[in-house]
């Protein structure tokens, strides 16, 4: 086999291997990945056949296996940047077609407990929340295992975290990008860091292990129980609050009871008022990460409601 066949054996080779690669990631690709993968592709198209036709004339057989080895370069090289950095295009397609500014604001990493939450749809609504949501794969996966559960609890809260995503990816100040996970799957709270670090991006959850690991690696985090918490009225020591006690707390001697917008109230000696309606004096307060505690000593008991 002479030296020209060798060489057509081996760029035969790896143009296989390039396709094999791009293939794959093409049925691995999100919708919007696919679109902008296909017009980065385009463009490669057209780069690699302007920068090939001077090689053209050159002797048989660089004149014939230069042009295609610079057309596949581009091609891969102009389709993988379109396919990584595809929110790009399409903040400029966004910009162009409406007239209308592109999303402003930073890139935030959200995972699957965020989602699912939902209340980052209400606050997106409400004109606070705005920028680019970077979701990645692994969680988009996890969201649906969770939405095909045979649990009918964990089924409801899937299908309500699709739903949210379908909804911000229709907002006008939100951008959404799904993110590819590359190199070795590790733990999910473990990936999300390190794609908010490589990005410089904010990390929302409500997760408090994933807000505490993120803390640790000084990544910023944007807890959506911490700014629920921000925004309830504030309570002051000496002031009163009427509640219904539900449960005993986890230390002997307590109750617990929730206000309307869900705060917990740690009832002090009102384990034996489990079940009754009372009107408490608050003594302090205590913001975690999980919410808002308030501790308050019973006052008053109302009777209890005849059937």
């Amino acid at each position: 086999m002479d030296q020209d066949a060798i060489q057509l054996v081996i760029f035969i080779g790896l143009l296989t291997v390039l396709a094999l690669v791009v293939t794959r990631r093409i049925v691995r690709s999100h919708t919007k990945s696919l679109l902008t993968t296909f017009v980065g592709v385009l463009v490669g198209l057209v780069v690699g056949a302007l920068l090939s036709l001077p090689l053209a004339t050159l002797p048989t057989p660089y004149g014939t296996a230069l042009p295609i080895a610079v057309t596949m370069i581009t091609v891969a090289m102009f389709g993988t940047l379109f396919a990584v950095r595809g929110s790009l295009f399409v903040s400029f397609l966004y910009q162009a077609v409406t007239g209308r500014g592109t999303p402003a604001g930073r890139e935030i990493v959200v995972d699957t407990s965020a989602i699912i939450d939902a209340r980052m749809l209400d606050v997106a609504n409400a004109g606070f929340l705005s920028g680019t949501l970077l979701v990645p794969r692994i969680v988009l996966e996890e969201l649906q295992h969770i939405a095909d559960s045979t649990d009918p609890l964990r089924r409801a809260k899937g299908r309500r975290g699709l739903e949210t995503l379908t909804a911000l990816e229709k907002h006008s100040e939100v951008l959404v990008e799904i993110v590819e996970v590359t190199g070795r799957v590790k733990a999910v709270d473990s990936k999300l860091v390190e794609i908010a670090k490589r990005r410089k991006a904010a990390i929302m959850t409500t997760d408090y292990n994933l807000n505490r690991v993120a803390e640790i690696e000084r990544v910023p985090v944007l807890n959506v129980n911490e700014l629920a918490g921000a925004l309830r009225p504030p309570v002051l020591p000496g002031e009163e609050l009427e509640l219904k006690v539900v449960g005993k707390g986890k230390e002997r001697g307590q109750g617990v009871g929730y206000l309307p917008d869900g705060t917990m109230i740690v009832v002090e000696n009102g384990d034996k008022l489990v079940g009754k309606e009372i009107t408490g004096e608050v003594s302090r307060s205590l913001q975690t990460v999980a919410g808002k505690m308030i501790f308050v000593s019973p006052k008053k008991t109302k009777p209890v409601r005849q059937k």
